[in-house]
């Protein structure tokens, strides 16, 4: 039924806008991101008319379509098995609009995407793991840490821990496949920059290893967790794989020109760009954590309230990258605890507005809205109904989300993975009971406060 349901998606969609029309076709975690060739020849009305297409509008030159998460991959999918879309194209770069640091901060998160399901399927393994070895929960059942099977224990680890064990093999991969490099290449890469052979990155920071001297002065370390290394690396083996492929005489290039990209690539990591990155990357999230430790929650404040307009601006793809280096350097991710007050902030206000129209349609499409924000898919909540409303709506939103961040981060609260939003978002939480309850307790103000606020400040009285 469910298949039935996105083959329709995809034909209806390619139908009105037509398969000539679309020149490339890419996905982020909610949307279908169609670069076009006439952006007016698209009925809007038409699109959003389709069941389970729950909005659309045209920005930075693509015509974005939300189908929210896991529909969107499928129906992907489906449109390109049976059409071959250009993921990215020349066209593309020329026509899409925003600035260099916009189109940058695009590519990155979309390297980040499709990485976005292990780590959150593995947030919840961990979250398992910590309610698995809770002594509470072990005593309840006359348990304790010593009686659980070592096989137990193994699977456990395996679980929780192997997605981290290699994310620089999958940032690799995923970074080859955006450029246009061949992703199994990127991938051996980035197994190779966490290769047995290398001490454990983890290891030589708490003592127990010490990293393995090269020509006296370079120390040699695995780069586990080194997300922008990982980063830099494909995006170097990837241009220098489109490079050699055009030079490379074809009896050569199968072999040779994988030899010579793995070889440059690697070479540049473990002894140039590693050593001088890693230390960089460690310090930005030594000061992102100390940020976010300001006293009176100053700095859960501040993110509190920028986040909700880099969502509006696009600029919210490069928390992802942020998130991602928490998580795997530190096990835990607070940066999305405070951010992710917008969604309760947003659909409570959404709501609050809805409830007040008079029209029957706009009141049924902002509780959709609602609906669909509280799943995770905040653009038609946003722009479809808190922007429109004016700044009065925008101002209460942004109070509503850093009020919200402001108590979390002062409660140190933080998450254990990412990518779960709103009604799911708790499931990051469930490895401590403390901090499950705190932040429901938190997400459950914030929603009330916001949409009191819009109540009392934004609803127009008749």
């Amino acid at each position: 039924m469910k298949e039935k349901i996105e083959l329709k998606i995809a034909q209806s969609i390619l139908n009105i806008v037509g398969k000539e029309n679309i020149l490339s076709m890419t996905h982020c975690a909610t949307r279908l991101r169609l670069q076009v060739k006439d952006r007016e020849s698209i009925d809007d009305s038409s699109i959003q008319e389709i069941e389970g297409v729950k909005g659309v509008f045209y920005t930075a030159g693509q015509y974005q379509i939300i189908l929210g998460s896991g529909v969107v991959n499928r129906v992907y999918g489906l449109l390109m098995d049976e059409h071959s879309f250009a993921e990215s194209s020349k066209a593309e770069m020329e026509l899409e609009g925003g600035n260099k640091l916009q189109r940058a901060i695009r590519n990155v998160a979309d390297i980040f995407v499709p990485i976005i399901p292990i780590i959150g399927a593995t947030g919840l393994f961990l979250g398992l793991k910590g309610v698995l070895l809770n002594n509470l929960v072990l005593g309840m059942f006359g348990l304790a840490q010593d009686s659980i099977p070592q096989w137990l224990l193994a699977m456990n680890t395996v679980l929780a821990d192997t997605a981290f064990a290699f994310l620089t093999a999958f940032i690799c991969w995923s970074t080859f496949k955006k450029m246009g490099g061949m992703p199994i290449i990127g991938f051996l890469i980035g197994l190779m920059l966490v290769s047995p052979a290398l001490p454990n990155a983890y290891a030589v920071a708490s003592g127990d290893a010490t990293p393995i001297m090269a020509f006296g002065f370079i120390p040699l370390v695995g780069y586990q967790g080194s997300i922008l290394t990982a980063l830099i690396t494909g995006a170097i083996g990837a241009t220098l794989e489109k490079k050699f492929r055009k030079i490379m005489p074809n009896s050569m290039d199968l072999i040779f020109t994988p030899f010579l990209v793995i070889a440059i690539s690697v070479i540049t990591a473990l002894f140039i760009l590693g050593p001088f990155v890693h230390a960089i990357e460690a310090g930005a999230i030594s000061m992102i954590i100390i940020f976010l430790k300001l006293p009176l929650g100053i700095g859960g404040l501040l993110l509190g309230v920028l986040y909700p307009i880099c969502v509006m601006t696009g600029m919210h793809h490069v928390f992802i990258m942020v998130e991602t280096s928490l998580l795997a350097t530190t096990g835990f991710n607070p940066l999305i605890t405070v951010c992710a007050m917008y969604g309760f902030a947003n659909a409570a206000v959404c709501l609050a507005l809805g409830l007040n129209y008079k029209k029957s349609s706009q009141k049924a499409a902002a509780v959709s809205a609602t609906t669909t924000q509280l799943l995770g898919v905040s653009e038609p909540a946003l722009f479809g109904v808190v922007m429109r409303e004016g700044t009065k709506a925008i101002g209460v939103l942004l109070l509503s989300s850093g009020i919200g961040g402001m108590l979390l981060s002062m409660l140190g609260i933080k998450a254990n993975s990412y990518g779960l939003a709103v009604l799911l978002s708790p499931l990051m939480y469930m490895y401590n009971s403390f901090q499950l309850t705190v932040y429901i307790a938190i997400g459950v103000f914030t929603f009330l406060l916001a949409f009191l606020l819009t109540k009392m400040f934004v609803v127009k009285k008749d």
